[in-house]
């Protein structure tokens, strides 16, 4: 089963790293790859949304759509 969560209208897909004791958030849909990692739902939410913006001001800053 996997666990999904809606970030800025984004889909990610949650799972949970034993080895680190973390969340490890990997949005889906994208040209390339984000991923993010949080120790709540509430961390998980700030992270996916910073690591989202972090991705989308890459690509426009490389003309990448």
């Amino acid at each position: 089963m996997q666990n999904i969560m809606m970030i800025n209208n984004n889909k990610a897909i949650i799972q949970y790293d034993p080895k680190l004791g973390l969340y490890r958030g990997e949005f889906v849909g994208l040209n390339g790859g984000a991923d993010f990692y949080g120790d709540s739902i509430d961390a998980l939410e700030r992270e996916g949304s910073q690591s989202l913006q972090t991705f989308m001001d890459v690509c426009q800053e490389n003309g990448i759509e």
